[in-house]
């Protein structure tokens, strides 16, 4: 009896590990087995701009889901205008000055628009990358595309349109403007 409840209690102790290991062993295989393939930005940076783009506040008005969209802005609206580990960004109107457009103004985020918040919620759109499945590219968009705080873009897509007639430009091109010296981070 009691090498019966030793050999029970050892199968026992066999199965559950076994069953750990096999529960754990699959995502950590996959994790270091199938990384996720390195995306090539320079895929979606057009080498000119493109004609007639509209301005954010524009495309805001004007825009129909589903349609082909132009459109130009600068990169921020938050303290934070990236969606982390995939190429998505938020753009704000040029009309609309950051605090590093004000003389004077000593703003360490200024790319968070924090003296226009009034009009900040009409005036910005969303900015992603997607792929030929229409989900969002799994790229930092800093590093896919080599952007920053602050830069003018030209971004080509299609709109998409939510309830609350907010834009998102499911984007397939990008076009960055060449700016003068201003206040830039180190980002």
């Amino acid at each position: 009896m009691k090498t019966q409840l030793s050999v029970t209690v050892a199968l026992a102790g066999l199965l559950l590990t076994a069953g750990c290991s096999q529960e754990s062993s699959p995502s950590a295989t996959t994790a270091t087995s199938t990384p996720t393939p390195a995306i090539d930005g320079s895929q979606f940076i057009l080498n000119e701009e493109p004609s007639e783009a509209a301005t954010v506040i524009e495309a805001r008005e004007k825009s129909e889901d589903g349609e082909d969209v132009v459109l130009v802005g600068r990169i921020g609206g938050s303290v934070n205008p990236w969606i982390e580990g995939r190429a998505a960004f938020s753009i704000v109107d040029q009309s609309l000055k950051a605090c590093s457009d004000i003389p004077g103004d000593e703003c360490k985020i200024p790319w968070d628009y924090c003296c226009e918040t009034q009009k900040l919620p009409t005036a910005m759109a969303f900015v992603k990358f997607v792929g030929d499945d229409g989900r969002p590219l799994k790229a930092d968009a800093r590093e896919l595309l080599s952007l920053k705080e602050l830069q003018t873009v030209v971004v080509r897509g299609k709109a998409k349109r939510d309830e609350a007639g907010n834009l998102t430009v499911l984007a397939n091109g990008l076009f960055v403007r060449e700016t003068s010296p201003s206040r830039t981070t180190d980002n």
